[in-house]
Parts: structure tokens; sequence; C-alpha cells
């Protein structure tokens, strides 16, 4: 009985420690960092002075909490934001708008979320700091149909893949194609 309990306990410390590490909140908190002149992402250097606007982008499950941890970072720095979120798991935020959007099927919500951020990219120029925050349920989320193609035709797309047991690689590899925002369309437009 001794083991049992102690084997318990042993793999709910594992089973916590896996939770911090993909935490996204502690994600950005390990590599993103304000330094004295401006941002540290990883190993760049963004300082402030060489931008006009700071402005935070992006979409998945998570990016909630990776815009709120953005926020505690560098907060007023922020100018302006869009992200596509899952429905219910908005946030409070103070320098970023959050789009609630339905996932996996995509709905109206997250046409009018990305059309947003399309928007906000579309004015960035070349002074300009653009941060994307991704995670998963993102290409779910971000919704800007290729030309010729409209929502109802992706919602459709996407609940065959889903009953046909396609994997999320297949289904990423599919929306790639029926995207104007996935496969680097958005970078083009930013």
């Amino acid at each position: 009985m001794y083991q049992v309990g102690y084997m318990r306990q042993h793999a709910l410390k594992i089973f916590q420690a896996a939770l911090s590490a993909v935490d996204p909140v502690e994600a950005i908190l390990r590599y993103v960092k304000k330094v004295e002149e401006g941002l540290q992402i990883g190993e760049y250097r963004f300082a402030f002075k060489d931008y006009d606007r700071i402005l935070i982008i992006g979409a998945g499950k998570a990016s909630a909490p990776m815009a709120k941890a953005l926020e505690h970072i560098i907060g007023d720095q922020i100018t302006d934001g869009v992200i596509v979120v899952k429905e219910d798991h908005g946030l409070p935020l103070k320098h970023v708008q959050i789009h609630e959007a339905g996932h996996p099927i995509p709905d109206e919500r997250g046409v009018k979320g990305t059309n947003e951020i399309l928007s906000l990219v579309d004015g960035a120029g070349e002074h300009d700091l653009v941060i994307c925050l991704i995670s998963g349920g993102g290409s779910a989320l971000l919704v800007a149909p290729a030309e010729g193609i409209n929502l109802e035709d992706k919602q459709k797309v996407t609940q065959f893949l889903l009953g046909c047991g396609a994997d999320i690689h297949e289904i990423n590899t599919i929306r790639k194609h029926l995207s104007c925002i996935k496969g680097g369309g958005m970078a083009r437009c930013a």
C-alpha cells in the first residue's frame, strides 16, 4: 500500500512539472524579458526607440494568457493588439482586444477577428514591431478564406475531415490551401 501511495505522489509531481513546463504564461516569461532599452525575445533584442508602435497579434487557445504575460512584461509599451481565442478562453486584457470564436469548426466570429488582425498588420510600417502569438487551435481560429472560397465551404471541409478521422497535420495541410492567411499569408500582409 505504501508503494502505491508513493508512486501516485511521484506521478502527480511528474504531471505537475509537465504542466508547468508547457504553461503559456511561464513560456513567455521564460523567453521574453524587458531590458533596459527595450525587449529581449530569446537571443534577439528590440530597442523601444527603434519602433513607432508595438502590435500584438495572434490566435490559439493559449494566446490570451500569452498576451496577458506580455502585458505584464511591457504594459503601456503595447500600442494595439488583436487575438482570436476559442470561445470561453478570453481573459481581461488592457491593450489587446480579444475575439472569441468557434473551434474546431470556424465561424463568423473567427472571420471578424482575423479581418481585424489583417487590418492591423496591413497598417503596420517598417518602424512597427509586430509580435505574433500562436498556440494550439490557431489554425482553426484564424479564418480568412482564400479567393473563391467562403466560410461555409471551410466549415464543410473541416466537418468532413474531422468526421473521416484526419489528424491535425492533415487538417492543417488542407486549411493552408483554403486560406489567404496561413502558409505565410499573415507575414506577407505585415
